[in-house]
């Protein structure tokens, strides 16, 4: 009897009370009734959720044991935790998928019949969206921009939503990465991949997670992972600047012993060379910052999260995760 491949779902989640259940009910049907040759794996990762996620998540595993959990001593980021949950699952590919229903359920289809063709990689990029506009072109410019500054092909409208065969789960286990970016990491050590266009829906129900802060910190985490352009433009930006500077230096003293004082009268001129040569310190400054920052995480080489605990893994071993078969 020919033993049935496993498909792995990985579904992070914080304060998602009103969507984990739906989600976790919306995956076991679609495979069941779509790809009954297939079992399944349902990881749901929690990054310290303060509403009752944890205990639904705990019924949930109680009913179905091809659901496993693992819980966060703390919120570990928006990187970290689904990282950490993707190289955790055991089945012979990997589906990510957010718990909000933004990445549609009824693609899990696609990906795997395009994972059977031969790519180890399958990709859901956003076409359109039913998110706020401004922050989808918003998003769209950015990507543009990394992508023409990066020496890396940057994914546009990537968010991670996709299928991953076991062979680059283990080279994302073997990574060792404490600050991991996973859009990055396909673009720059995936194999052939498919691309899968859709239109992301809105959030089912709940509030979003990110704000301008957690995507201000993506951002920063692809700027100073894949280009190296913030250091350039702060050393051409400073040596011109100073050139500048020098320039008018050499003028204002010239006009001073020719005695041009209406020239060079009041201190005008002079306070607005130090205002913009200070702001501009300043600015690249914080990019140096960020860069160090980075640096820093990855030399620390702390681990991605602490486990609090753990449901369903039970029978596993030190040196595999045996699956669920339905």
């Amino acid at each position: 009897m020919t033993k049935k491949k496993i498909i792995s779902v990985m579904i992070p989640t914080y304060n998602e009370e009103e969507n984990v259940r739906p989600i976790y009910e919306a995956v076991r049907n679609e495979i069941t009734k779509s790809l009954p040759e297939y079992g399944y794996e349902i990881l749901f990762i929690d990054n310290k959720s303060q509403d009752k996620t944890r205990s639904i998540i705990e019924d949930i595993c109680a009913e179905d044991k091809c659901v496993r959990a693992i819980f966060n001593t703390r919120n570990f980021g928006q990187f970290n935790s689904p990282y950490y949950g993707i190289i955790h699952t055991s089945g012979d590919c990997t589906i990510t998928i957010c718990a909000d229903f933004q990445d549609p359920v009824e693609m899990i289809p696609t990906f795997v019949h395009e994972w059977e063709k031969g790519y180890k990689i399958v990709i859901g990029r956003k076409t359109k969206s039913q998110e706020n506009r401004m922050v989808y072109f918003l998003r769209g410019c950015y990507y543009k921009l990394i992508h023409k500054m990066s020496s890396v092909e940057i994914i546009e409208q990537f968010t991670g939503f996709g299928l991953y065969d076991c062979s680059f789960v283990n080279t994302l286990r073997d990574l060792k990465d404490p600050t991991p970016f996973i859009r990055g990491i396909v673009a720059e050590l995936g194999p052939e991949r498919k691309e899968v266009e859709y239109t992301q829906p809105m959030r089912r129900a709940g509030k979003t997670h990110n704000n301008w802060y957690t995507l201000f910190d993506a951002a920063m985490l692809s700027f100073t992972s894949y280009t190296k352009t913030g250091m350039r433009v702060a050393e051409f930006l400073g040596f011109i600047t100073a050139v500048l500077s020098f320039i008018i230096g050499l003028i204002y003293l010239v006009a001073k012993l020719i005695c041009w004082d209406k020239f060079v009268a009041g201190y005008a001129p002079t306070m607005i060379a130090i205002f913009f040569i200070g702001g501009v310190q300043l600015t690249f400054m914080g990019f140096l910052g960020e860069y160090i920052m980075a640096m820093n995480a990855r030399l620390m080489n702390r681990p991605l999260v602490i486990e609090e605990k753990r449901i369903n893994f039970e029978c596993d071993s030190e040196s595999s995760i045996p699956t669920c078969v339905t």
